[in-house]
């Protein structure tokens, strides 16, 4: 089976983490993800620390959150539509680790 990346999509925000298969191990705000933020004019996909983007004001102000979980690609702009397997309200950042750990991330 080839490579696939675990997505994450914070649907008020419009944000989106990617998870590798493989390459990260200890705690969760110490992987690092493909961030977008769909907001931008342009998005553009980085790679950054997980704990550095959970700590952004944007995020930590803002609870709860809904969280949809995919896999497949969607489209892109405007037709991004995932198909989400699974989608939790998240009103901590405890409730967004159980959620990794509920997947088995």
């Amino acid at each position: 089976m080839g490579y696939q990346l675990k997505k994450f999509h914070f649907q008020e925000l419009d944000w989106v983490f990617c998870f590798p298969d493989s390459g990260n191990r200890g705690k969760y705000q110490d992987y690092y993800v493909l961030f977008t933020d769909r907001k931008k004019q342009q998005p553009q996909e980085e790679r950054v620390r997980l704990g550095e983007i959970l700590n952004r004001s944007e995020f930590e102000d803002h609870f709860p959150h809904t969280v949809g979980f995919f896999k497949n690609p969607s489209g892109e702009g405007t037709n991004f539509k995932p198909d989400y397997m699974e989608i939790r309200f998240v009103g901590s950042i405890e409730d967004f680790w159980l959620f990794l750990n509920a997947i088995n991330l």
